[in-house]
């Protein structure tokens, strides 16, 4: 009923700024708002919910009248007047002129900020690394062997005619997990305090996923890191992003690059944890964690036997998804306005 409600709110919007008159307004709020309305229909099947979203989807009822009303007000008064400059034969000097539209950041880089924000108050550095990676730092200096599937042409984009002799074939970079090499590397010595917010590329398409996306890759590296610091970190995260109310908690996984893994859930945004029909018991699933593998320390040029880390990979577009209830990642990428202008 979600995805109903917004298209209907989408669809109203988008009539309402071509209206050319007022006859043609005062229909459309009719088809609308009124008795038999689309979105009044809409409200009369709230009382059909279940309890756990009644409250969620009669408060979206609410935002989506209000902004089709708005919106209705705000055309009138453009159409009123356009009018009155074509039938009177002065010129108001005084009367105010009509200000063009206004942009604003588009939610994937809106986010990308807020994220960053939330991971520098508490030490992060922010680092950037190539997008055409060698195939060594995104799979074989992250433990992957040499057959794993992630490294088959069906999962990942190989670039044609680029090889390097020690770190192997190019490829655009299928996460951002090689960055945590590159950043050993780099510094050498710990503490290291990594947020690697980039593109990466994947041979997926469907409503979830999307050949290029983005990733946001956390490491931390120094003496006596344990599992304790990763939750802490988790969850102030997510309260600090999806609001104070929100919960997370961590799953036994397995990844290559971490031991022990975990896969990170967070609570429900709709029913709060209880359990509805969106989620899977009250939670849903927002990515993988873990302490990092000695193996990759060592490949990274750091001692295991003297440091300890932790590091997270999660999708950009997944965690503003499951914060504004989108469900499908392509509205991100279409540059459609109607959808675009809500936020």
């Amino acid at each position: 009923m979600r995805e109903q409600i917004l298209n209907t709110k989408n669809e109203a919007l988008s009539l309402i700024l071509k209206a050319k008159d007022k006859k043609e307004l005062e229909a459309l709020r009719i088809a609308f708002l009124g008795r038999k309305g689309k979105l009044t229909q809409l409200i009369k099947e709230i009382p059909n919910l279940p309890e756990e979203e009644k409250v969620q989807i009669g408060r979206l009822v609410n935002e989506t009248k209000k902004a089709v009303e708005k919106a209705l007000d705000s055309q009138k008064s453009r159409i009123t007047y356009h009018v009155s400059r074509i039938t009177k034969d002065w010129l108001d000097v005084t009367a105010p002129g009509i200000k063009p539209p206004q942009g604003h950041l588009h939610l994937v880089t809106q986010t990308i900020r807020e994220i960053a924000a939330v991971f520098e108050k508490i030490g992060f550095v922010r680092v950037r690394y190539p997008e055409v990676e060698w195939d060594w730092y995104p799979f074989g200096g992250l433990n992957f062997p040499e057959n794993h599937p992630a490294r088959d042409d069906w999962e990942t984009f190989f670039v044609e005619g680029l090889n390097h002799p020690r770190y192997g074939p190019g490829v655009l970079a299928p996460h951002t997990s090689g960055g945590q090499l590159r950043e050993m590397k780099r510094v050498k010595k710990p503490p290291i305090r990594m947020l690697n917010i980039a593109k990466c590329y994947r041979r997926q398409s469907d409503i979830s996923h999307a050949p290029m996306f983005y990733q946001f890759e956390g490491l931390v590296i120094d003496q006596n890191i344990t599992i304790a610091h990763l939750k802490g970190t988790l969850d102030y995260f997510v309260k600090q992003y999806f609001g104070p109310h929100r919960q997370s908690r961590i799953r036994s996984f397995h990844f290559q690059f971490t031991e022990p893994s975990f896969e990170v859930d967070v609570s429900c945004l709709i029913c709060g944890g209880k359990g509805c029909r969106a989620c899977k018991k009250g939670w849903m699933e927002l990515g993988g964690s873990g302490m990092v593998h000695p193996i990759v320390l060592r490949n990274g040029g750091i001692d295991p036997k003297k440091y300890t880390g932790f590091a997270w990979g999660w999708g950009v577009e997944r965690v503003l998804m499951m914060k504004y209830g989108i469900p499908d990642i392509r509205l991100l990428f279409e540059g459609d306005l109607r959808f675009l202008n809500q936020f």
